[in-house]
């Protein structure tokens, strides 16, 4: 965890209901002690970000996990809008969509994504992955305190 050994708050949006529960049992899975909260398509992303209706409580995420491909609100956009709001783009933004196309991995790192996971398929390496990204990003570099 960081160094103030507090769980971090992630953030992740995703549309695909599978998808979600499998994120969940990878933290589960792997002991991750942070606090995920999820929104289902872009414009719940948003509602989350600016804490807006439901959301009006809403901590600060220390990490978002973005899928690409949502309704309402496209991940592309939310990413765009995420990077160019000087109270929000502080904010590390991991892609993890099923897309390995060039163009989404070069559009997402020309939009300032911190990383691009395109999402296995199989399970446990789905799991590899989201422990992977915890490691890294909770437990190698530092994320400012929010």
């Amino acid at each position: 965890m960081t160094s103030a050994a507090r769980p971090i708050d992630v953030l992740l949006v995703e549309d695909d209901p599978g998808d979600e529960l499998i994120t969940r049992e990878a933290f589960e899975h792997n002991k991750i002690k942070n606090n995920l909260h999820v929104a289902h398509d872009g414009e719940e992303g948003l509602d989350f970000l600016y804490r807006r209706g439901p959301y009006a409580d809403a901590p600060t995420p220390d990490l978002i996990l973005l899928d690409l491909n949502l309704p309402k609100y496209d991940g592309r956009q939310l990413l765009e809008k995420i990077k160019s709001d000087p109270d929000l783009n502080h904010i590390p933004v991991v892609v993890l969509t099923t897309s390995a196309a060039e163009e989404d991995i070069l559009r997402s790192y020309k939009l300032h994504a911190n990383a691009y996971v395109t999402k296995p398929v199989d399970l446990d390496q789905f799991m590899n992955a989201v422990r992977q990204i915890d490691e890294f990003f909770v437990q190698v570099v530092r994320l400012p305190q929010g």
